[in-house]
């Protein structure tokens, strides 16, 4: 279950109040096959998205630094930037040769206006031309002061010991003096890079010179889950990976394989990217502005409905986000859930999680909840001194199931 990790954080989701058909957000740095927005600090990250209306608009970035549980920090953006914390986007692209017509835009951060002199937690916000915020990502960037190192190992808890993993850690900071440990260190457990899915508020359990440990029974429990599901879109006319079928409308219509839903489900092991997802074409040579977009069909084959739950199409493809577009519905003639969702052309991790009323979001019940999956981890330590301003992130571990230690 995600509920036991869900942290409210509303002003950072993607606003849909203002209408703005926005698709193919990343935020990565440029090594390739690198997804996660978690870096040193002075690593370049390139933004990058598609405005499907296609019409060349002036769009904006802005940064802001924030406190260890996303709250805007204390400082003023002289003390964390040198230049300008919100500047205009000029590097911009139209689409070509394709059938959904899109403006490409992209930036890269630090760049000649904009150096980022702290390290710290950061929220990026795109604007449009009204100074309204079309949507956010956060970015981490962190100082190599402390060493953390990070086991991953199944259960100790005989309940459950087949559905999920424990995360332990420890902080080696021989260059800095910490003398109360419970009020200026703050640790958090991050799981395949998705901000839906952290535990916070974190204690250590054992104290050493120059070094904390946390070793908890439960506390840093996350439920294994399961592999994601994958399919691949590189031709946009013919079929490539899991694309069972492809009609051709206004746009490209690709359907994919239905997946057979099967609450006995067992284990079985099949490489994946952990929901993310890379944007490319053998089409053309630019993927940027030549990659086209098609709509893609998803199935899940089911006797009955859930009940008092609804099912969406999860990845990071949209930021881990719950929204109309990827929820799916009951067709009680085909007796199997039907969803679709625009999408770029490239190669895409997704599954199934369902929804309650009270938002309660589980990833394992489509497709079950294992202690073998593979999954990452990262432990981010945050250090804000007594009479400091702002909190630093002093050090990041990470921890990986598939060397887990049973």
């Amino acid at each position: 279950m995600l509920k036991k990790y869900l942290i409210p954080f509303f002003i950072f989701i993607c606003l849909n109040a203002i209408s703005q058909n926005i698709k193919s957000i990343q935020l990565r740095p440029l090594q390739e096959n690198n997804f996660s927005s978690i870096v040193p600090l002075g690593t370049v990250l390139e933004l990058s998205f598609d405005d499907l209306d296609a019409d060349s608009k002036d769009y904006s970035y802005k940064i802001e630094h924030m406190t260890h549980d996303w709250k805007k920090s204390r400082l003023l953006s002289s003390q964390f930037i040198d230049g300008f914390d919100e500047n205009s986007i000029i590097n911009v692209t139209n689409s070509f040769n394709t059938f959904q017509n899109y403006t490409h835009y992209s930036v890269k951060i630090p760049n000649i206006n904009t150096v980022i002199t702290k390290s710290g937690n950061y929220l990026l916000s795109i604007l449009n031309d009204d100074d309204e915020v079309v949507f956010t990502r956060r970015f981490v960037l962190y100082e190599k002061t402390a060493t953390i190192g990070v086991l991953v190992t199944r259960s100790r808890n005989a309940k459950t010991s087949n559905t999920e993993q424990t995360v332990e850690f420890s902080v080696k900071h021989p260059n800095l003096r910490i003398n109360n440990p419970s009020q200026e260190v703050n640790a958090v457990i991050l799981k395949n890079d998705n901000w839906n899915e952290q535990i916070t508020d974190l204690q250590p359990t054992f104290f050493k010179q120059n070094q904390l440990k946390y070793t908890y029974a439960n506390k840093t429990n996350f439920a294994g889950g399961n592999e994601y599901l994958n399919f691949d879109s590189k031709f946009i006319r013919n079929k490539s990976l899991n694309v069972v079928k492809i009609e051709m409308k206004d746009i490209f219509h690709h359907y994919l394989y239905p997946y057979n839903y099967n609450p006995n489900r067992k284990y079985s092991y099949n490489p994946d990217i952990n929901g993310q997802f890379l944007i490319r074409t053998l089409e053309a040579s630019n993927p940027n502005t030549e990659a086209d977009y098609a709509m893609m069909h998803f199935s899940i084959n089911a006797d009955k409905p859930f009940k008092d739950k609804d099912l969406h199409i999860y990845g990071a493809f949209n930021n881990f986000e719950i929204e109309e577009e990827t929820k799916m519905t009951y067709n009680f003639e085909n007796r199997s859930y039907q969803g679709k969702v625009l999408l770029k052309q490239g190669f895409y991790n997704y599954q199934f999680v369902t929804k309650t009323a009270d938002g309660a979001i589980s990833n394992s019940d489509i497709d079950g909840s294992f202690y073998q999956t593979e999954n990452d981890y990262t432990v981010l330590v945050y250090y804000n001194k007594f009479g400091s301003r702002y909190t630093r992130v002093i050090g990041v571990g990470y921890g990986n199931s598939k060397k887990m230690n049973n």
